[in-house]
């Protein structure tokens, strides 16, 4: 069943929120560019994914499918603008296992069909179906629509996670030569977007950061680079507390387990031979950590008459270790 678009539905997830990269989309279907030549870059993009021309008797009809609202939305208003088209826009569900719509718009008319092929310089396998690729690089040529272009590509057929869960940026491209051209597009900022071949499309995608959020801003999804980059600060300032904190629990660890270990050796060397019998620096430093067991050992040495600094204190603790250690393993021999 098919009916007229209403654009005040948005697609959303089963609690009613919308996604990260639905609101990324959301914003950028909004967001046109005010010459031609952007617009014509960004419905270049769009039809690469999205379009397809079918053949009957003759003659041919462009059509553009999609699931997702807001890139239909976007693909109307564009050819409304570039080519003053009024085209309806057909509403369907995909089918009754899968939740959702299908939005198509569809031209018949062949000298529009021409003129939009002709402006968007895009050429099609010629072959029922086919998908079309960009054959001239002077669509995209201007830095301008460049980033036109990749806004289409990501309206029409890309996605990026959470980050509050992690980092993931792609494009899903249906050819090795569509993906080849975005890829160097993307390269030309100075962004390594990698390809990767996934079931039979090909897939380019960022997964650093930093990089997502330059990708936000060389497409102008601003809000969306904002709440990206308010993220990012908080999980960082979030880790760096948690690292400070571990590395401070490791020390004080560290801490307490040397003390609990000074404190058996002085026990055994009092037990064993008197701490009267070591020399008077060793008996007075021995006497003080048993006194003050959760003392450091800067605390320690201002506690000495005369004062020693922590490297002095740990040397005497160390002595008094051996001492202790030379006494257990006598005893291990006369056992």
């Amino acid at each position: 069943m098919h009916r007229k678009t209403d654009w005040s539905e948005n697609r959303k997830d089963d609690k009613g929120e919308m996604s990260f990269s639905g609101m990324v989309k959301e914003e950028l279907s909004r967001q046109i560019g005010l010459a031609r030549h952007c617009k014509m870059a960004e419905l270049a993009a769009i039809l690469c994914s999205c379009g397809k021309m079918e053949c009957f008797s003759g003659d041919s009809k462009l059509k553009i499918q999609t699931e997702n609202e807001a890139v239909a939305r976007k693909c109307f208003t564009l050819l409304q603008k570039t080519f003053n088209i009024e085209t309806d826009v057909s509403n369907s569900r995909i089918d009754r296992f899968r939740k959702g719509n299908l939005y198509c718009i569809s031209i018949i008319d062949q000298f529009l069909v021409k003129e939009i092929l002709d402006s968007a310089k895009l050429e099609f396998s010629g072959v029922s179906g086919g998908m079309p690729l960009v054959s001239n690089s002077i669509v995209y040529q201007r830095d301008c629509c460049k980033r036109a272009f990749v806004r289409g590509a990501f309206l029409s057929a890309g996605s990026i996670s959470d980050p509050q869960k992690g980092y993931h940026f792609e494009i899903v491209c249906p050819s090795q030569e569509i993906s080849g051209q975005l890829q160097e597009i993307i390269h030309s900022f100075h962004i390594d977007a990698k390809m990767v071949l996934r079931k039979k499309s090909y897939v380019l995608y960022v997964k650093e950061g930093a990089q997502i959020v330059d990708m936000l801003a060389i497409m102008e999804a601003n809000v969306a680079l904002m709440d990206l980059e308010n993220i990012r600060i908080l999980k960082e300032m979030r880790n760096s507390v948690n690292r400070k904190v571990n590395c401070e629990t490791a020390n004080i660890n560290k801490t307490v387990n040397a003390a609990v270990k000074q404190i058996e050796d002085i026990r055994l060397l009092e037990e064993k031979v008197g701490l009267e019998s070591l020399n008077e620096g060793l008996e007075e430093i021995a006497r003080l950590r048993l006194q003050y067991p959760e003392a450091t050992l800067k605390e320690l040495g201002l506690m000495l008459n005369p004062q020693v600094g922590k490297s002095g204190v740990n040397h005497r603790l160390r002595k008094l270790s051996l001492l202790a250690d030379d006494l257990r393993e006598n005893k291990e021999e006369l056992l």
